[in-house]
């Protein structure tokens, strides 16, 4: 019982927040598209990580109505994490002010690796005041240099094939060899 009552606190103080990159709410009293939810969840990864909540209206001042969406939230996470390369966790909320038969339904999204933006159908969602934009290329690259500088790929002046190990250059050929031949057989 107490853990319920901290999960509503925390969402009673989650609704008084702004909604932005960070916190999104959703209405969807009876249902909600899945695609919609995974785009929702790749921007928020995009923009560092936050929540989706479902069953509380998006407008000013917040109301508390409850969602009979996704009625498997498991399936749904699971869905989730098979089109998001992320760890996605939920939570139900049973608040007293939903309507009958609904709860509160948290969707909680890490942030993206460093380095890495995320994409569902091609699309890397970001989110700009209230809607989902593709990330513009300059943020893409961005992100891209957030990893650093790739050393392995930078020129050793004055080095030679005579530098390099035989048995180094004859294990890498072999297994370029292996890699060509099993892309070859998946053809």
């Amino acid at each position: 019982m107490t853990s319920e009552l901290s999960r509503i606190d925390a969402l009673d103080e989650w609704i008084h927040d702004k909604e932005g990159e960070n916190l999104e709410f959703k209405t969807a009293r009876n249902r909600y598209d899945f695609s919609n939810l995974v785009e929702y969840c790749v921007a928020l990864a995009n923009e560092g990580g936050g929540k989706i909540i479902l069953g509380v209206t998006d407008e000013r001042p917040r109301q508390i109505v409850g969602t009979k969406a996704f009625n498997q939230p498991e399936r749904t996470r699971k869905g989730l994490c098979e089109r998001i390369p992320l760890g996605i966790d939920f939570e139900e909320i049973d608040h007293p002010d939903c309507e009958p038969g609904s709860r509160i339904l948290v969707f909680k999204v890490p942030s993206r690796p460093v380095g890495m933006a995320i994409q569902y159908n091609g699309h890397r969602w970001v989110r700009k005041e209230d809607s989902l934009v593709e990330m513009s290329d300059d943020r893409l690259r961005e992100i891209y240099a957030e990893s650093g500088h790739d050393f392995s790929a930078d020129i050793c002046q004055g080095l030679g094939l005579g530098d390099l190990d035989a048995d180094a250059i004859g294990n890498f050929r072999q297994r370029w060899i292996a890699k060509a031949k099993k892309a070859e057989d998946q053809e």
